[in-house]
């Protein structure tokens, strides 16, 4: 799955040691999407080199793809929701295409006729058949 947002929270990593006796690094990051009704979504990122790669910083806008999982512990069930690729979305405006030059001016093939005045319907008026 891919969203593209602006990075509005980034957690402080948080490390351990593994069960095999291997270190472990994630970091938690929120990214608010660019919608007419923007959405928040937690995602994490996993592995020191991941973390050091992607250098994930609050305010930019972001293209993240990751992968969404659930897990079972104690009868509940909960997401995971796991970045494995980033990129940074351009802030630059799209570049206008160049202006022609103009050698005759033509006139449209027909002139705008004026507005029709509004009709002012008044209270009782015959040409008001509306019931309400």
């Amino acid at each position: 799955m891919e969203v593209e947002g602006k990075i509005i929270v980034a957690g402080e990593p948080r490390g351990g040691v593994s069960k095999a006796g291997n270190n472990w690094k994630v970091q938690e990051y929120v990214l608010e999407t660019i919608e007419q009704y923007p959405k928040k979504i937690a995602f994490e990122v996993f592995g020191e080199d991941k973390i050091k790669q992607f250098n994930i910083q609050v305010g930019e806008s972001l293209k993240v793809s990751f992968d969404i999982d659930a897990r079972q512990w104690q009868d509940r069930w909960f997401n995971s929701v796991r970045a494995w690729k980033v990129e940074r979305v351009s802030a630059e405006a799209p570049t206008a295409a160049p202006i022609q030059s103009v050698t005759s001016f033509q006139q449209p093939p027909f002139a705008a006729a004026p507005a029709p005045a509004p009709t002012d319907f008044t209270r009782n008026d015959p040409a008001d058949d509306l019931p309400f």
